[in-house]
C-alpha cells in the first residue's frame, strides 16, 4: 500500500475524491509542493502532478511521485494527458492548481503561449472551463513589473483565480499552505453560501477597571474563527468583528478588531447591517461593565469593592438594525438544567432565528457540545471539534 493511503482523508473530507492537478513551475518555492500535495490528500483529494522542465531542476519528479502516489507528467505523450485531465471529457479534473507559478508562466498563459506541459494543461483547461487557481512566487521586482501585472489582469478577466503572494522584503513568496488549501475549499467546495454576506461577531470583550487593569473572560475566540473560515470555504463574503481572543484570524478573512462593548456599539452605528444575509453573535460580551477609576487603583488596600453596571444587550440592537437578516445568538450555561428554557427565552425575546447553546466546559478546548434551537423549539445536537461544529451550524441555519 502506498503511504498516501495512510494519510488520505485524515484531516477532513472537504476535498473528498476531488481530482486536483498540481502544476509545478521553475520557482525555488517548488520545494514546498511536497508538503502541499500531502496536505491536499489529508483532506481527501486525489492529486496528480505535472511539471515544467524548469521545475524538474528544482525538485526531482520522484519526490512528487512519492508525495502524491502518482507518477508526475513531465512531458506530453500519445496518451494526450492534458486532454484526459483538462479537456472536454466526461470527467475532467476539478481544479488545475498552478503552484508555484513564475512570471514567465503567467505571461505565457495570458498570451496563449503553449510550450511546456504546464502551459499546455492551462490552455486546455481554459478552453474546457476547468477551474484554474494560480499561486505566484517570484522576486518582487518581477512581480511588480507592469507587464506582468497586466498579464495577471488578463488572466483574471478570463476567469482564472489568483492567491496573492506574501510580500517579504524583496520576495513575493508563495502563499502559506493553509491559505492555499482554504482557497481550494472555496473554489471547488460546497459553495452553498455563494454571494451570501455574513457578519460574525466573536471573541471576548474587555472592560477597563482603571488605566492598568481590565475585566474579561476565558473565551478563546476559536468558535468565531471556525465559523468565519467555514463560511469563507462555502463561498460567502465574510466579515468578522473580533475581540481580543487567543485564536488568530487568517489573512483572507476581513477583520475589524474591538475591545469593549462600547466599541461594538460604535461599529453598529457605522455599518449598514441590513446588507448582511446572516449575522452570528457568538462573542462572549460582558454582562456587566465596571465603573472605571482614574489612573491606577493603588495597591496595598485590605479590601476593594468593584462597582459594576448592567451592560447594554448587543443582540437586541442587532435585530433592530437588521430586521430582515437571519440572526443567530449563542447561550452558554454551566449545566444542562433549564438550558432549553433559557435558550428559547433568548430567542423569543430578541426575535432570533436560531440559538446555539453550549456549556462552559467548552471554553479553551478544541472539542465542544452544542444544542441548536429554532423558532419551533426543535433541537439539533452535535458533539465534535469546533471546526466540525461550525460546519454543522451552517448546515442547519443556511
Amino acid at each position: 500500500m502506498h503511504p498516501t493511503k495512510e494519510i488520505w482523508g485524515t484531516k477532513s473530507k472537504r476535498l473528498f475524491k476531488k481530482r486536483i492537478i498540481l502544476a509545478v513551475t521553475g520557482s525555488i518555492a517548488a520545494v514546498e509542493t511536497i508538503k502541499l500535495a500531502r496536505e491536499l490528500i489529508r483532506h481527501g483529494a486525489c492529486v496528480y502532478s505535472v511539471m515544467s522542465l524548469s521545475a524538474t531542476r528544482i525538485i526531482h519528479p520522484d519526490s512528487l511521485w512519492f508525495a502524491t502516489g502518482e507518477k508526475p507528467i513531465i512531458e506530453l505523450t500519445g496518451d494526450t494527458e492534458h486532454v484526459t485531465f483538462c479537456g472536454r471529457v466526461e470527467k475532467p479534473a476539478d481544479l488545475l492548481l498552478i503552484c508555484p507559478c513564475t512570471a514567465n508562466t503567467i505571461s505565457k498563459i495570458a498570451h496563449g503561449v503553449d510550450d511546456t506541459p504546464v502551459t499546455t494543461f492551462a490552455t486546455t483547461a481554459i478552453g474546457s472551463s476547468v477551474p484554474i487557481l494560480i499561486v505566484p512566487a517570484m522576486h518582487i521586482s518581477m512581480y511588480d513589473h507592469k507587464i506582468v501585472q497586466k498579464n495577471i489582469e488578463v488572466c483574471k478577466k478570463i476567469g482564472i483565480k489568483f492567491i496573492d503572494p506574501l510580500i517579504e522584503k524583496n520576495i513575493a513568496k508563495m502563499a502559506d499552505i493553509d491559505e492555499i488549501i482554504s482557497y481550494i475549499f472555496r473554489e471547488i467546495g460546497k459553495k452553498d453560501l455563494l454571494k451570501k454576506k455574513i457578519l460574525i461577531i466573536g471573541g471576548p470583550s474587555v472592560e477597563k477597571i482603571d488605566d492598568v487593569r481590565i475585566i474579561t473572560n476565558l473565551s478563546s475566540g476559536k468558535t468565531a474563527i471556525s465559523l468565519a473560515k467555514d463560511a469563507f470555504f462555502r463561498g460567502a463574503d465574510v466579515e468578522l468583528w473580533y475581540g481580543p481572543g487567543r485564536e488568530s484570524a487568517p489573512n483572507y478573512i476581513k477583520k475589524t478588531d474591538f475591545e469593549s462593548i462600547n466599541d461594538v456599539e460604535k461599529l453598529l452605528e457605522k455599518r449598514n447591517l441590513k446588507e448582511f444575509d446572516i449575522i452570528i453573535l457568538c462573542a462572549a460580551l460582558s454582562d456587566y461593565i465596571p465603573k472605571k477609576h482614574k489612573d491606577k487603583i493603588q495597591s496595598g488596600k485590605e479590601k476593594f469593592v468593584l462597582e459594576m453596571f448592567s451592560a447594554p444587550k448587543i443582540i437586541s440592537k442587532l435585530r433592530k438594525k437588521a430586521p430582515e437578516s437571519k440572526l443567530i445568538g449563542f447561550k452558554v450555561e454551566s449545566n444542562k438544567a433549564n438550558l432549553k428554557e433559557k435558550a428559547m427565552n433568548l430567542l423569543k425575546k430578541n426575535n432570533l432565528d436560531f440559538v446555539v447553546a453550549n456549556l462552559i466546559y467548552g471554553f479553551n478546548k478544541n472539542q465542544n457540545e452544542i444544542w441548536i434551537f429554532n423558532k419551533k423549539g426543535k433541537i439539533f445536537l452535535k458533539k465534535g471539534k469546533k471546526e466540525e461544529l461550525a460546519d454543522y451550524i451552517f448546515d442547519i441555519i443556511k
